[in-house]
């Protein structure tokens, strides 16, 4: 299946990079580093800019 832009998503992402608004390739990506996507966080939590596990909890707590 090919990955591609969908402009009816929007992407909360403050990063600008290729991947932005192709989900699958983002999530793919982040997976590879063993981070989350910024799309996963809260505005706030975003803009910290840490993609781990224990932000992502931080965040949601």
């Amino acid at each position: 299946m090919a990955c591609e832009f969908n402009p009816s998503i929007a992407c909360s992402c403050t990063a600008s990079c290729p991947r932005r608004g192709k989900c699958c390739e983002c999530v793919a990506y982040h997976r590879g580093k063993s981070q989350f996507p910024g799309c996963f966080f809260s505005a706030a939590g975003e803009k910290k800019y840490d993609r781990s596990w224990k932000a992502l909890l931080s965040d949601r707590s």
